[in-house]
């Protein structure tokens, strides 16, 4: 019925259950409705730094040596390795690839959830690192997607204003005549 104009999509954490075999899987076209749709669209990378298993008993054994957090009876999480976070922008830049209208990907810089920051028990610069620079190298030349690091945690309120205040000028860009790929 194209009521949605665009889409803000800050937490993409069903992608590394859908890499690393977790319960919490969105299946895989994550992703792909914004971009089949045509809308504008401001993304970025929330909680990707986990994968959810029901309670401790529940992960699998080839996990078990892992790096694991319960988040509460009935949530186990894991970390994601360097390697896991590569796949997962892999599969971000593959569903990006097909983005006809302007997409901008903002890369928290700090942490990209509440465990990921610093001296949380996720906090793993390797991995986030392996997750931005293949997205950033991937995605460097894409006609119509921006990728945007930010100095910010995720979860700062900046990030928040950011992140609105782009999606807001997506809007408004769809509706003018002026630059529609780069509004910032």
């Amino acid at each position: 019925e194209r009521r949605v104009t665009a889409v803000l999509d800050l937490t993409t954490t069903e992608l590394a259950d859908e890499i690393a075999g977790g319960v919490m899987s969105a299946g895989p076209t994550r992703l792909h409705a914004a971009i089949a749709a045509g809308l504008p669209q401001v993304l970025s990378v929330g909680a990707v730094d986990m994968v959810n298993f029901g309670p401790p008993d529940t992960v699998p054994a080839a996990y078990q040596g892992r790096l694991l957090h319960r988040h509460n009876p009935q949530v186990t999480l894991m970390r994601t390795t360097p390697d896991e976070s590569q796949r997962i922008a892999l599969r971000i830049v593959e569903s990006l690839t097909p983005a006809r209208a302007p997409t901008i990907l903002l890369l928290p810089r700090l942490g990209v959830s509440a465990l990921d920051a610093p001296g949380q028990p996720f906090h793993d610069p390797a991995a986030d690192e392996a997750l931005f620079t293949t997205l950033r190298d991937r995605l460097a030349n894409h006609e119509y997607v921006r990728v945007v690091d930010r100095q910010e945690h995720i979860n700062d309120p900046s990030f928040a204003d950011f992140a609105a205040s782009t999606l807001i000028k997506l809007i408004a860009a769809a509706g003018s005549t002026h630059n529609e790929r780069d509004p910032l």
